[in-house]
């Protein structure tokens, strides 16, 4: 036997004596296993000869001649591959609960137990359990359930006289030492002691005021260091009652010096307003006819002023040539009626000053009203402000602005603009426009 045929014949026994190998059921991969065959040919060579020349024992040289012939082995290995797979099964968990397998109860009908339940603990399970779905509403998920009565409608006066009665009626909570005075409990707070350098720090930061300063301030009644805390501008020094007596020289109040406790100071009350008792129809058919001695008109706070009333008053206003002052604040005044009031603006000839404060007007409609008054020449003080709309916004308050800077006559503005620049060139305008008209005067009087 041949040593290629030792190898594979050891090869081959090994393969009979190991034992077969069991697949294992947790992994599932692909397994190969390779073949392989080998083949030998023998492949005739060339002889070569090899003459060698040695001396005998007798000194004659004798040539030797040997015959040497190759052979070439050739070799194939051939290699095959195969691949199986092996099918695997996994086992899977069976569910627990508390350690304990529920798999004995798979087969049981949950529906048949449930309908053996009574009302009662059907109640108690639902409580018990919080099912997972987001279909039921909130009140059959809560395992909260009121079975008290509705009290009716909240009664705040009741609820805080319950509340009350109940703090009153609760007996306090005892104290297991009780308060001693003077006995420290615990252990007392001991400031850490300070440094000797900070001590120095505020000793060298002590002012020298002089002799003459120290003996007058040293001798100060309590009235005069508050008089001249006031000059000076300390006010944190002194409360506002202090402050205002020593800038009207009206003596220190009695009771609120420095270690004195201050009071708020009493509101002063003032008498309520009148309502408005002038006659809306009067002042419509005075306005009608032209009365010379209408000259103010203040319709303020009447809330029953309708639509059609106002359109009249509108309707008439530019064939009155004596009323100078209308006053339409809070009446309600909505853009219907404001755009009528914008085209009796532009026809008046003696309006001066018009208040529209506290309505409904929108800002485009106020644009409308501050547009009629560059017709109308007359008009020096115009208010809209505290409308429906707080805030006008950019492009309306530049409307505005670009409007009132062609508006040589007016002299007031009453609107609240929120942007600087509006507000700088509404300023600057009308300062010019007082300038001119001030200089103009001047010139008339010389």
């Amino acid at each position: 036997m041949s040593d290629i045929e030792d190898v594979f014949g050891n090869e081959s026994a090994a393969a009979e004596e190991k034992p077969e190998e069991k697949p294992q059921a947790e992994d599932a991969e692909s397994k190969s296993s390779v073949v392989t065959e080998q083949k030998e040919e023998i492949i005739p060579g060339e002889t070569e000869k090899m003459i060698t020349e040695t001396i005998d024992e007798d000194g004659d040289v004798v040539e030797e001649t040997t015959e040497v012939t190759r052979k070439t082995v050739k070799r194939t290995m051939k290699i095959t591959e195969t691949s199986s797979t092996t099918k695997t099964t996994t086992l899977t968990t069976p569910a627990k609960l508390y350690g304990k397998d529920l798999s004995e109860y798979d087969d049981v009908d949950v529906e048949s137990l449930l309908a053996q339940l009574s009302p009662e603990e059907i109640t108690i399970l639902a409580k018990e359990v919080d099912p997972d779905d987001n279909f039921l509403p909130p009140n059959q998920r809560c395992s909260y359930e009121c079975t008290k009565e509705s009290t009716g409608p909240l009664n705040r006066k009741q609820l805080i006289e319950h509340i009350n009665k109940q703090a009153i009626e609760t007996p306090d909570q005892p104290e297991f030492e009780p308060f001693v005075q003077g006995t420290v409990r615990g252990k007392k707070w001991v400031p850490p002691p300070r440094d000797s350098r900070e001590l120095e720090v505020e000793e060298q930061i002590a002012i020298d005021l002089g002799d003459e300063y120290e003996h007058a301030l040293n001798d100060a009644t309590q009235e005069e260091i508050i008089d001249l805390a006031a000059i000076l501008g300390f006010h944190s020094m002194m409360n506002q009652d202090q402050y205002h007596a020593s800038l009207l020289n009206k003596g220190q109040p009695v009771g609120t010096g420095w270690d004195g406790i201050t009071k708020s100071t009493q509101q002063k009350l003032f008498p309520v307003d009148p309502p408005n008792s002038t006659d809306v129809e009067e002042s419509i058919k005075r306005v009608k006819d032209d009365d010379n001695k209408l000259i103010d008109l203040n319709l303020n706070n009447i809330k029953n002023i309708s639509d059609e009333k106002l359109e009249q008053l509108f309707n008439a206003l530019p064939q009155n040539e004596h009323l100078e002052v209308l006053s339409l604040t809070n009446v309600g005044l909505t853009d219907k009626t404001a755009l009528l009031l914008a085209e009796a603006i532009e026809k008046s000839k003696t309006l001066r000053v018009l208040n529209v404060e506290t309505n409904f007007i929108s800002p485009p409609v106020i644009v409308r009203l501050v547009q009629a008054l560059l017709k109308c020449h007359t008009i020096e003080e115009f208010r809209a402000s505290n409308q429906r709309s707080t805030v006008l916004g950019n492009k309306i308050e530049m409307e505005i602005t670009d409007l009132v800077e062609k508006n040589p006559s007016l002299l007031r503005l009453g609107l609240h603009l929120e942007f600087n620049d509006a507000r700088h060139r509404v300023a600057a305008h009308l300062q010019r426009n007082i300038d001119r008209i001030r200089v103009k005067r001047l010139n008339q009087r010389k």
